[in-house]
């Protein structure tokens, strides 16, 4: 069970991750052209794998029950920090995520910039291309290795997920040339920021020397008590600006 969650977690995150990273591509590549922005793709991309090269072999002289400590601490860090934005955005408080405004605004970016040429490449395409990429492709580092530093053969399942999510993307993203306005990209950051809650509250008390009834089978009671909270959260807030706005109206 615990390997279907953990496949599932990073197969969302890093397909929520590499939608945005695929909407800054598309913007500068439609606008500017190819060839310096995807050169910006591929040195974004061997800077990610130096990355994780580096550091996943590093994780592993840490003491497991340490480790986990640390994992399930950061794991809530960047999970309630997703979680806070989706209860936000699911009761109104902040505006939803739309990938075709995203597409828009770079797009317009990309036209008002200069044409600054070093090396025989354009410099803005090949600039912003590789941040975009290499921002989000930390993120997905960052869920690949932590995921997997934290159990047996974890890194192998987590980076399945991430290259799946990679493969799942592109394609469609080839396919449909435009930015994936009908991915439903608001309620997958609520789920993984649910996920990622759940997998740090798991693991960081496993750590802290917790021992879980039915072990892997409370991942489903973690979820579920998260996913209970933040739906009276939701709702609560969608009551509270309802109220308000309706004082600013009388």
């Amino acid at each position: 069970m615990r390997i279907a969650f953990l496949f599932l977690a990073a197969f969302l995150a890093s397909a929520v991750e590499m939608v945005e990273a695929l909407t800054i591509v598309l913007a500068v590549g439609v606008t500017r052209g190819w060839r310096s922005t995807l050169i910006g793709v591929g040195a974004a991309s061997l800077a990610l794998a130096a990355v994780i090269g580096a550091l996943g072999p590093a994780l592993t002289l840490i003491p497991i029950n340490a480790l986990r400590v640390v994992v399930g601490a950061l794991l809530l860090v960047f999970g309630l920090q997703w979680l806070r934005k989706a209860i936000l955005r699911a009761s109104g408080y902040k505006a939803l995520h739309d990938e075709a405004e995203a597409f828009e605004h770079e797009r317009a970016e990309a036209e008002r910039a200069g044409h600054e040429v070093r090396a025989g490449l354009d410099w803005y395409s090949f600039t912003i291309s590789f941040k975009g990429v290499f921002l989000e492709g930390l993120e997905v580092a960052f869920i690949v290795i932590t995921f997997g530093a934290a159990r047996s053969g974890g890194v192998a399942i987590a980076a399945a997920a991430a290259v799946a999510a990679l493969v799942v993307v592109v394609v469609v993203g080839v396919l449909a040339r435009a930015p994936l306005t009908r991915v439903p990209e608001n309620q997958l950051k609520f789920a993984v920021g649910l996920l990622l809650t759940t997998f740090g509250t798991f693991w960081g008390a496993e750590g802290a020397g917790v021992s879980w009834p039915g072990e892997d089978a409370a991942l489903p009671v973690v979820l579920a008590f998260y996913l209970a909270v933040s739906f009276v959260l939701v709702r609560l807030l969608r009551r509270e600006r309802a109220l308000a706005l309706a004082g600013a109206g009388s």
